[in-house]
């Protein structure tokens, strides 16, 4: 599901080049069932539910990465509406983007899209192994 907000034009200066990595990690740490892991050596921060991989943090350069996981019309849509998500650095280009620093992604934004790629792992696990019911995790009750 593509995020339906878009970001207000507050005219502020550009966060830190790291802040999106920052807000990336600090979501991905709160889901349940998350875990860190540095497989392809120190350079790169792999998230995982369940043992399966739904964000990637890591340089290109001195360029702070966020690869996440994604429905491919979602994927597309982003990539056409954001200078900033490009497809997925070192990934399935259709399943998977990358959002690079940018003063267009917001908060928020990076937030859905790390729940979003979380959910879409867990979709694809077996029910008794999800830590939480992707179909109703982040509803309240009405």
């Amino acid at each position: 599901m593509v995020p339906v907000h878009a970001p207000e034009d507050t005219g502020h200066v550009a966060a830190p080049e790291d802040t999106v990595q920052q807000w990336a990690r600090e979501r991905a740490d709160v889901l349940p069932g998350t875990g860190l892991e540095h497989p392809f050596g120190p350079e790169w921060d792999v998230f995982k539910v369940c043992g399966k991989v739904f964000m990637l943090l890591t340089e290109l350069g001195e360029e702070p990465l966020v690869t996440l996981k994604a429905r491919p019309e979602d994927a597309r849509a982003l990539r056409e509406q954001y200078a900033a998500i490009t497809p997925g650095y070192h990934m399935n280009k259709k399943h998977w983007i990358t959002l690079r620093p940018s003063a267009e992604l917001d908060r928020e934004l990076v937030e859905e899209l790390v729940t979003e790629s979380y959910l879409l792992v867990l979709e694809g696990l077996p029910r008794y192994r999800r830590p939480v019911d992707p179909a109703t995790f982040g509803n309240t009750p009405s």
